[in-house]
């Protein structure tokens, strides 16, 4: 199935493997000229149905999206599967509504979309304007406590909750046909990472995830697709400079305004947007390291 559409009207969605395509997002914050599409976006094509992983960040965008995929195939769009709360993944989920489809995510994300939602809304709301209109969000139908699979026809998807990590509500789609592995943002690959979970859950999910069978990832924000294991090197290197560099820090009675300035300053040319995202990055690990 050759499935690139580069039409002038539909997004550039790239096909990684048989039946799996990915709108690559850009590196930049939500703007008016990007609709806030700073994420990447995923479709799965079954023999019977469907599926759609992360939706950008507008109804606009979310629109285009659906409008690119309708180009390609009549096929019902049977699931809307978010790999976290974050608003650039889940704002275009209502582009979807018309097609009745489950919209699914982790156990968390309900409890997260109402207690971060309207910070997020008037957020990007200004961030990226005009483009922004008529976007909402939309909660969960299915929500996943461990795993569960879900059947396109004669296509298994195996969804997985993690424990916190980047978030505290991250889920994984592995299509199992092809090995190609949708990680969300629990994969960075350029842009520098971001924490808004917990480092060493992190850490230990990387370390477990060695292990899985998995030919490919689609990572969160980066290039369409990575080879895997590989692809977790430089944000495992990454994670651990802050670790360390953190840890020497508290251990010398410091602040964390000390460690700001000094923690990982090495990795500013390894990384994009590493000033809008280190310095929290360094934040949110002094404060989860602190009473360690």
């Amino acid at each position: 199935m050759n499935c690139s559409a580069r039409a002038a009207d539909n997004l550039a969605l790239e096909e990684v493997a048989p039946g799996v395509l990915v709108y690559a997002g850009t590196h930049a914050e939500a703007n008016p000229a990007n609709i806030g599409a700073v994420a990447n976006a995923g479709v799965i094509v079954g023999e019977a149905a469907l599926a759609v992983i992360d939706t950008g960040g507008s109804l606009a965008f979310g629109h285009r999206l659906r409008e690119s995929i309708r180009a390609l195939t009549s096929l019902p769009i049977r699931y809307v599967i978010n790999t976290h709360v974050h608003p650039d993944h889940i704002f275009g989920n209502a582009a979807f509504a018309p097609d009745d489809p489950e919209f699914v995510g982790h156990h968390k994300l309900p409890r997260a979309m109402a207690e971060r939602g309207p910070h997020y809304q008037r957020s990007f709301e200004r961030l990226v304007g005009r483009g922004f209109e008529g976007s909402r969000l939309v909660s969960p139908t299915v929500t996943v406590v461990d795993t569960i699979e879900l059947d396109l026809g004669n296509r298994i998807l195996r969804l997985e909750a993690h424990p916190s990590a980047h978030t505290d509500n991250d889920l994984s789609v592995l299509d199992v046909q092809t090995g190609t592995l949708f990680a969300g943002d629990l994969v960075f690959l350029e842009r520098t990472p971001v924490i808004d979970g917990d480092l060493k859950g992190w850490l230990a999910l990387i370390d477990a995830w060695r292990g899985l069978a998995a030919a490919r990832v689609v990572p969160g924000h980066g290039p369409a697709t990575a080879p895997w294991p590989r692809a977790l090197a430089e944000q495992e290197r990454y994670f651990r400079v802050l670790l360390v560099g953190v840890r020497e820090v508290i251990g010398r009675g410091g602040t964390i305004r000390e460690a700001t300035r000094s923690v990982g300053q090495e990795e500013r040319d390894r990384w994009l947007l590493f000033e809008d995202n280190h310095p929290r990055n360094v934040t949110a690990t002094f404060t989860e390291l602190e009473w360690e």
